[in-house]
């Protein structure tokens, strides 16, 4: 896996290594492989877009290229931003990991307005020139959703159009709307087959009021980010920074906690590891979060739950 770089003096560039650019402007960029959507998550189904022109820019002595938005389009159409699948970090982490060579974020109330045709013409055939466009099936653009499949299809003149059919899984098929059902229900394997990974959560470990350490359960405290999808309060089967771990996300109602904070104990590990950055992968819902009567009975709970993730 690439990891992020610093950031590039020039403006509205930033790059990944020597590997993926991304723009927050549009630009001359010509002769791409492109791939549209807004790719929340980045599950299978957005997978297969965006590897589709990756190859096709591969076979083609091409580059390739993502053209989505900074935010979600319903933050400007309806003003309400949804729960999101993944960061923004983290979903151009997976999309340059699917060996994309540029990302542009642009911002979608610059062109909310345009008709389909104008923003073909305008915004993708001016700037791009693409010699391939790759949308899923189900991909709309323009004022009123205008443009989509069929438009993509009969407009291709000057560049080949493939729309890539819907991924299932359990007959159901793969969206975003879908996994964010799952994770609200506590339902992580299921998202993360659709997914194509763990859903997971970044952060800094943080003090916390240490009691976890008085029962001998030391945690690595990390804020929940507030723009991803919630999961149920409760306890979770995670892994950490790719170490055996369980985690408790919610409240604490036993110590009398307020504030929702995700708490992790990580197996036969006992460094200090403030102010470090970890990821938090989830593979299961073990059980909710509950009040128990005493720190002992909390204790040999949590016991039962380490047991329930080590010999499975």
């Amino acid at each position: 896996m690439r990891f992020f770089a610093s950031l590039c003096d020039k403006k509205n560039l930033i790059v990944y290594k020597d590997i993926m650019q991304i723009f927050t402007e549009l630009n001359k960029n010509p002769n791409l492989s492109l791939a549209l959507g807004y790719f929340d998550g980045v599950h299978l189904g957005h997978q297969a877009v965006i590897k589709g022109a990756v190859e096709y820019a591969h076979k083609n002595s091409k580059k390739s290229a993502v053209i989505t938005f900074k935010d979600h389009p319903c933050c400007y159409l309806w003003g309400v931003c949804p729960k999101y699948i993944l960061t923004r970090e983290n979903r151009r982490k997976h999309i340059e990991n699917l060996g994309v060579d540029y990302l542009y974020e642009i911002d979608f109330e610059s062109i909310c307005n345009l008709n389909a045709d104008e923003y073909l013409q305008n915004i993708i055939i001016k700037h791009f020139t693409p010699s391939a466009i790759f949308t899923g099936w189900n991909h709309t653009f323009g004022h009123n959703k205008r443009g989509n499949a069929e438009y993509l299809h009969q407009h291709a003149t000057n560049y080949e159009y493939y729309e890539i059919e819907p991924k299932s899984f359990n007959n159901e098929i793969i969206s975003s709307t879908t996994i964010r059902e799952l994770l609200t229900k506590g339902k992580i394997e299921q998202a993360n087959s659709m997914l194509g990974y763990k859903f997971s959560i970044t952060g800094t470990v943080i003090e916390g009021n240490k009691i976890g350490r008085t029962i001998g359960f030391k945690t690595a405290n990390i804020k929940y980010p507030s723009e991803l999808i919630d999961l149920p309060f409760g306890v979770y089967d995670v892994w950490a920074n790719n170490k055996k771990a369980i985690a408790n996300f919610g409240v604490r109602p036993t110590v009398d906690g307020h504030q929702a904070v995700l708490e992790v104990h990580i197996l036969n590990f006992d460094e200090d590891i403030y102010g470090q950055e970890i990821t938090i992968e989830f593979n299961r819902m073990l059980r909710p979060e509950k009040k128990f009567q005493s720190l002992e009975e909390l204790k040999k709970q949590i016991k039962s739950d380490i047991k329930s993730i080590t010999v499975r």
